[in-house]
């Protein structure tokens, strides 16, 4: 009941294929696989992250995928994007993405705040009502503006814009669905301390992870709505 997009080989659905409790269906968009209609994704999209950016037009599946966004979001059609997948989410629907931010990113455990609008979300009330929590992030690129008529829904103390929703859609910057052994791989990938990365993320990892579970039972719940 759930189409994953995955644009890097680098990612993967991890700890959010047993969350979700749906079908998933998990499609490559890199390397000369198609990026799917409307008519071919299922009741709910998620699109993963990656290595490349959101303004890369030179990549085959980048104004397709943008097309799609769009068309979901007309459609009502429920979309999670995580990470560059909030950052092509955000740009699709107008907003704005600064790649290689200048302040340099988020890597690893941060902790977030919830907005007053928040509270209200069918995404994120739950949590909202927790207060603070430790979510894991990896990434350099930021969205510095939302679409119009997008609502912010929580900030770290270095970035706002860490999640918003437009319609049916929600981004978020952070990683609800990486274990601390993908946090490392990416560590690797940068050319970073994998070994500290991993030891950081297994310190927090109890709420990360159920961070992250809320984030996709909630999720499938408006999937399985819709």
């Amino acid at each position: 009941m759930i189409t994953v997009l995955r644009p890097d080989v680098a990612v993967g659905i991890d700890r959010f294929g047993d969350w979700l409790g749906l079908e998933t269906e998990v499609l490559d968009i890199f390397d000369g696989h198609p990026v799917p209609t409307l008519d071919e994704c299922r009741e709910g999209i998620i699109l993963l992250g990656g290595r490349p950016n959101a303004l890369d037009d030179s990549r085959p599946w980048m104004l397709p995928l943008r097309r799609l966004l769009r068309d979901a979001v007309a459609a009502d059609r429920p979309v999670l994007g995580i990470c560059l997948g909030h950052q092509v989410l955000a740009h699709s629907l107008g907003g704005e993405v600064t790649v290689g931010h200048p302040t340099g990113g988020e890597h690893g455990p941060r902790r977030l705040a919830w907005t007053d609008e928040a509270a209200e979300d069918p995404l994120f009330s739950a949590l909202a009502g927790l207060g603070e929590v430790t979510v894991a992030e990896s990434h350099f690129d930021v969205v510095t503006r939302l679409p119009e008529g997008a609502v912010e829904l929580a900030a770290t103390e270095k970035y706002r814009n860490q999640a918003f929703r437009l319609g049916s859609a929600v981004g978020v910057q952070f990683h609800p669905e990486a274990p601390p052994e993908r946090m490392a791989q990416w560590a690797t990938n940068r050319g970073q301390d994998s070994g500290a990365m991993l030891e950081q993320m297994r310190a927090v990892d109890d709420e990360v992870s159920a961070t992250g579970e809320r984030i996709a039972r909630a999720f499938a719940e408006q999937v399985a709505r819709h």
